[in-house]
């Protein structure tokens, strides 16, 4: 009877250890990249609505919530045994394309800045679909590139296919909204996976040459907006469109390098407190790192960052089963690239394409996904060390 005892109380000390051993370094990185972005969110709106006769609070108060549910989405996310999570694949992917189909209907989705991508709830909120299908198509296309079914242990052609058909009709979804920035994040994670899944080269190959065609094929058939077309333009000369995207990257590039080596100090930026760039507190926190914080601060806040990409990469590294790294490699190519595209945009290093900055940005659908990948990532931490 002690026998038994004893085993029994093993098993619940390893499970113990398996639910609470969550990656210390991960979790420190993603907590101060939500403590700094909660306070430049503060930062770029407290000035400007106490001016106008608002409440200086009104974006504070709604980021915290949406941290204080996106931590609840994590925390649910590392609950259930992620090799346990194949069983619920196809029912995360159906919620995702439901909740892309109903974004289109008339009267459920509403229009923001040219992209039908939005669905409105009570209480002043919105949820965006397609930021949470990015969690769907990643655990879809984990689970079909490591079901082996052969001796080589690679995919064979048929899984590949079968992977990009999990991805291809929600891109095909979000290509109608249009949102043009979550669609190559996507085309990045699954270019990603399936190079890490085994596959042979000439489908990463064949997969860049179809989205490089795709994208021309779109642009020439209407399919890519004018304001997106614009957003282009703008990159190639900041001159194109000087009261649009043009005058937009100016002012951020201004912002930027206002700050200087240590910056102008928290709440004293007089670019972001004369809401010189528009959708601060979004797409374009960074800015307010840039003039508030400077040079010494956005370089901490890159290092963050790169913590959370190294710290994904030894996951990815560690895991003991093919599921499990492909899902690390999905969230991981999800958040670098998203934090490159959203940084090189500010910076006039990449086209402006409307993504925000990963646990940084203001904005309830991307603060909740980013927290689920999150919890993704600590889940396969904490069962491979159980």
């Amino acid at each position: 009877m002690s026998l038994i005892n004893q085993r029994q109380g093993f098993r619940r000390t390893r499970m113990t250890h398996s639910f609470w051993g969550f990656d210390p370094i991960l979790t420190v990185a993603v907590g101060l990249l939500l403590f700094i972005g909660t306070l430049l969110v503060y930062a770029a709106t407290r000035d400007w609505y106490a001016a106008s006769g608002l409440d200086p609070e009104y974006y504070l108060k709604r980021h915290v919530i949406n941290i204080v549910i996106g931590i609840l989405l994590a925390w649910g996310t590392t609950v259930i045994d992620y090799r346990m999570l194949r069983a619920y694949t196809p029912v995360v992917w159906g919620l995702g394309v439901i909740g892309l189909t109903a974004v289109l209907i008339p009267g459920i989705g509403s229009e923001v800045n040219g992209a039908q991508a939005w669905i409105p709830l009570p209480g002043g909120f919105q949820i965006q679909p397609a930021e949470l299908a990015k969690i769907s198509i990643i655990v879809g296309m984990s689970m079909l590139l490591s079901e082996y079914r052969h001796e080589n242990d690679e995919p064979t052609n048929k899984d590949v296919i079968q992977s990009l058909l999990i991805a291809a009709i929600p891109v095909g979804l979000i290509l109608l909204q249009p949102d043009m920035g979550t669609v190559f994040i996507i085309s990045i994670c699954v270019v990603a996976m399936i190079g890490a899944s085994g596959a042979p080269t000439r489908w990463v190959v064949g997969i860049l040459l179809v989205a490089l065609l795709g994208g021309f094929g779109a642009t020439k058939l209407g399919v890519i907006k004018e304001y997106q077309v614009k957003r282009l333009q703008s990159f190639v000369d900041p001159n194109a469109d000087s009261q649009g995207a043009g005058y937009q990257l100016r002012q951020a590039r201004i912002t930027v390098g206002s700050g200087g080596f240590l910056g102008t100090g928290l709440f004293d930026g007089p670019q972001t407190n004369g809401r010189f760039v528009p959708a601060q507190q979004t797409d374009f926190i960074f800015t307010v790192a840039g003039e508030q914080l400077g040079f010494l601060g956005s370089g901490f806040i890159l290092l963050l960052y790169l913590t959370i990409f190294m710290r994904a990469f030894a996951i990815a590294r560690r895991s003991t089963d093919a599921f499990g790294r492909l899902v690390c490699i999905g969230v991981l190519s999800w958040f670098a690239f998203q934090t490159f595209e959203n940084i090189g945009m500010t910076l006039g290093l990449m086209p402006m394409t409307g993504v925000p900055l990963p646990f940084m940005s203001y904005g309830g659908s991307s603060m909740f996904a980013n927290l689920i990948g999150f919890g993704l990532l600590q889940n396969v931490y904490a069962r491979q060390r159980g």
